[in-house]
């Protein structure tokens, strides 16, 4: 499995729908299991961002899910792979 973290930001649309964001959220988690993901955790932040870490099977499903929830028209996101430290150990052990 591959880790992201997901920046989500609020559309005009969807802060004004503010309130319903936890439900949208329990919704997206359901959406998530549908590509093969696991949303790990859900965060929402003071400053401008909605963070998620996902655990998923490849790029391909999580570009998928991203699109599939863009196109409802509440967030726009930022996918970011993450690294653990054991992963990253590997890395740089690879480097010149």
């Amino acid at each position: 499995m591959v880790i992201y973290v997901v920046l989500g930001n609020f559309t005009d649309q969807g802060i004004r729908a503010a309130k319903d964001s936890p439900k949208r959220a329990e919704a997206f988690k359901k959406m998530a299991e549908t590509f093969g993901i696991t949303v790990k955790e859900l965060f929402w932040t003071q400053g401008p961002y909605v963070v998620t870490v996902l655990d998923a099977p490849d790029e391909f499903s999580t570009m998928t899910l991203s699109l599939s929830l863009g196109a409802l028209g509440n967030v726009r996101t930022e996918s970011l792979r993450a690294f653990p430290a054991a992963d990253m150990t590997k890395v740089v052990g690879k480097m010149l």
